[in-house]
């Protein structure tokens, strides 16, 4: 009598899921061909297919057949990434845990009618499978994208530059930390063999978070000013508060109350302040003395720049408009500007301060208007806000100030980051960005494409152009300078060569002298793809300088990623499907990747330059975007406008609007694979690159938590101490870090309330003895990390 043979209905299970699985892969997979991709996915998904009807059918041969298709998936693997773990694991993480659960005996045995385990095909399966853990496990061990290399000691030891003696490590008066822009502090209370024990001294709330008509791109980007023993920070709405240096408790507050009604679409944020001490002799944003002391009203004061656009002198000691600027304390920044400049114009960016001048800039809504306020730069008079000059775009010539009932040229590029100024050589150096739109070139004239993405060195007395330097050709890609110029004196053949660094969203790094403008180090031009499908030109070619962190190939469809062999396929389509040629490709209306993206490899944090042991320590970042240009007359009337700078843009008054997004999965992933940010440092004496290393975490951006070292990209810049420490935050986890500067190791990390898309600040209180490490954790709503408004302290324990 025979008995009937029944599959449990896991096996069933099993086979039909094998079956939609390789239905999926290979209908994908074959549109993927079609587009000139991999061969591999239609092979995997027949295979499949073949092995799902094989287990639908009870054949032995379906573990062998899968056993087959796990070791060619294997060999594939190897072929694509070699054991670059973060790319392996995609590529086989999901047919490995189908092959274990097939290779369990409660499975395994009932794939066939004579219930055996111990068979070849098992033993093909088993084969498969030990593979894929010994090369999974040993990719573990295998790195190939750090750079592993340490300063010498003599290095780390340095010589003392010739400014550097002047600096108090109990200061940190300007925002670059010193009137060099060079985030560097000659605090060494901390160093690489006690930063591990910092810990949380106190933490300040503001009390300033979103409200009703704030854009979605609200950050709190602060870097603390330290004077005397009190610390001075702003709010994204523009709120100046004194903390006390020892204990952050509130000194004073001034709040402007500004226009909450002004139609904010874009940027909403306050990076700083500036300061100015007009009792020290030559005062500069670097030399102070005493200022807590009792001093003659505003002797000692401070410059905010408000998002409804005036800038605000304010008394160091009680917060209160000194009454001698301008109009009662405020210039009113719009003056000049025409007509829709609330809203679109702001000074997202402190002022840079000399003994004479108070210089500000400001940002213009990206695409928003082929019509926009101009990008002028105006330097005011430090004590009456008298205006003493005007840098025009559209007039370069015509600095003279603007008289009333005059504006100034319109749609010019602007200038939305931080100013420097060499008050010895009389220059003030600024970094320009695009015309508005970004994507549309088309308006701008001879003048426009002269002074975009161009460095600036104006006459501190006149404001008149003494020398500049491009760095991009006709900008089609938001390609604006987005950081702050850094000044250091470097050793050459004949002796100290006084510099000007200056990173850019490509990730090159500019080293020009800056009495001149002439490279340092080598600059040259680069052809690039050519030609736009919606009437706009392209330049033959771009300069890129020998010193660059910009990525060393173009993307390949091998680079796709994704966290299964399905999103990543489906990445791989969307790859194939766009126009890429390679850096600089011009948007297209099919849609274009743009690589580096928006976002840049350097942005607003710039770098960070040791003066003293002459290195740079940086962050860059490597993530992809999607640029396509959409005709007006083709846009669904219901579609939402974006937010920040992602998502449908309006360029009003222009044919074409464009579509701006991250290149990401249909999980919200990265379509790129990782790392997609590091820490790296540079030996400026030879200008090679010493050390590298990813950076951050998935903590806080992962399912569960889950913290895998993948380098993730940072939007908080980096401060460099005299005790060889380093610290930064502004990873998509939420940590303040600090770094060995020999070696690049990491040494601690503090735990954040928010995203730290801030830099922070150091300082030896004069009153403890203790050195701070001050944190502003306010998050930023484009980069997609949570809101706060803590402000915190670290420091090392004290004595007992």
């Amino acid at each position: 009598m025979s008995i009937e043979y029944r599959r449990p209905f896991w096996v069933s299970l099993t086979a039909l899921s094998v079956l939609l699985l390789g239905a999926v892969m290979a209908s994908g997979g074959g549109y993927l061909k079609s587009l000139g991709g991999s061969w591999y996915y239609l092979i995997a998904g027949l295979g499949l297919l073949i092995v799902g009807g094989l287990l639908l059918t009870g054949r032995r041969s379906a573990i062998t057949l899968y056993g087959l298709l796990l070791l060619g998936t294997l060999a594939w693997a190897l072929y694509e990434v070699r054991l670059d773990w973060w790319q392996l694991a995609p590529r086989i993480d999901l047919w490995c845990i189908l092959g274990l659960w097939l290779f369990l005996p409660f499975v395994n045995r009932h794939v066939g009618r004579n219930g055996v385990w111990r068979d070849g095909a098992t033993g093909v399966l088993g084969v498969g499978l030990l593979a894929g853990a010994a090369m999974a496990g040993y990719s573990l061990t295998q790195d190939y994208h750090s750079i592993n290399g340490e300063f010498s000691d003599a290095q780390m030891q340095g010589e003392a530059a010739s400014d550097v003696a002047q600096r108090s490590p109990s200061e940190w008066p300007a925002y670059g930390g010193s009137r060099h822009s060079d985030r560097y502090s000659t605090a060494d209370l901390i160093t690489p063999e006690n930063a591990g024990k910092l810990e949380k001294a106190w933490e300040f709330h503001t009390g300033d978070l979103p409200g009703e008509g704030d854009p979605h791109e609200l950050t709190n980007q602060v870097t603390p000013l330290k004077v005397g023993n009190t610390l001075f920070i702003c709010t994204p709405h523009s709120v100046a508060i004194a903390l006390d240096g020892d204990t952050g408790e509130v000194r004073w507050r001034f709040d402007p109350s500004i226009n909450r009604d002004a139609g904010y679409y874009q940027h909403m944020t306050c990076r700083g302040l500036a300061y100015h001490d007009g009792a020290a002799a030559g005062a500069t944003a670097n030399a102070v003395e005493q200022p807590d002391q009792p001093a003659a009203r505003c002797e000692k004061r401070l410059f905010l720049p408000t998002n409804d656009a005036t800038l605000i002198a304010l008394d160091v000691n009680d917060g209160q408009p000194c009454e001698d600027f301008g109009d009662a304390g405020t210039v009113d920044l719009k003056a000049g500007l025409g007509e829709g400049a609330l809203g679109v114009y702001l000074p997202t960016s402190p002022p840079v301060v000399t003994s004479k001048l108070v210089i500000q800039g400001g940002s213009i809504t990206d695409n928003g208007s082929v019509d926009s306020p101009g990008g002028v730069i105006r330097a005011y008079d430090v004590k009456t806000g008298e205006l003493v000059w005007n840098f025009d775009p559209g007039k370069p010539d015509a600095t003279e100030p603007l008289a009333p009932g005059e504006t100034y040229v319109r749609s010019t590029p602007n200038s939305w980051t931080i100013p420097t100024a060499d008050e010895a050589l009389g220059l003030v150096y600024i970094p320009t960005g695009n015309q508005t739109p970004d994507q549309w070139s088309i308006p701008r004239d001879e003048l426009a494409e002269r002074f975009t993405d161009t460095v600036l060195a104006l006459d501190l007395a006149t404001g008149k152009v003494r020398w500049e330097f491009k760095t991009v050709h006709h900008d089609l890609w938001d390609r604006d300078l987005p950081s702050q110029p850094t000044l250091v004196d470097i050793d050459g053949p004949q002796g100290k060569v006084p510099a000007l660094i200056q990173p850019t969203k490509r990730g090159d790094l500019y080293v020009l002298d800056r009495r001149t403008g002439e490279p340092i180090v080598p600059v040259n031009e680069m052809p690039v793809p050519q030609g736009t499908d919606y009437g706009d030109t392209t330049a033959a070619t771009q300069p890129t300088s020998a010193l660059s962190y910009a990525p060393q190939e173009p993307l390949r469809e091998r680079d796709m990623w994704g966290g299964t062999p399905i999103d990543q396929m489906l990445c791989r389509i969307q790859f194939r499907k766009l126009r890429y040629e390679g850096d600089f490709t011009p948007p297209s209306q099919g849609g274009s990747l743009i690589y580096p993206g928006n976002v840049g490899v350097f942005n607003w944090p710039s770098v960070a330059v040791d003066p003293n042991r002459q290195l740079l320590f940086g962050a860059p970042n490597y993530l992809a975007f999607i640029s396509q240009m959409v005709k007006r007359s083709e846009v669904d009337p219901d579609e939402q406008m974006g937010g920040g700078e992602t998502g449908l843009q309006p360029n009003l008054g222009a044919p074409y609007m464009v579509r701006l997004q991250p290149f990401l999965s249909v999980l919200g992933l990265p379509c790129q694979s990782p790392p997609w940010g590091y820490v790296t440092a540079v030996d400026l004496r030879t200008m090679k690159k010493v050390w590298m290393h990813k950076n951050g975490t998935s903590r806080d951006s992962a399912p569960l938590g889950l913290p895998f070292p993948v380098g993730t990209p940072a939007l908080g810049g980096p401060i460099i101490t005299a005790g060889g420490v380093a610290f930064m935050s502004g990873t998509l986890d939420y940590y303040l870090r600090a770094y060995d500067l020999k070696t690049g190791k990491e040494l601690w990390k503090g735990r954040l309330p928010a995203g730290g898309q801030a830099t922070p600040m150091t300082y030896v209180s004069e009153k403890t003895g203790r050195q701070y490490v001050v944190q502003m954790a306010g998050g930023h709503g484009s980069f997609g990390t949570k809101i706060g408004d803590s402000v915190t302290a670290w420091a090392l324990p004290e004595d007992k």
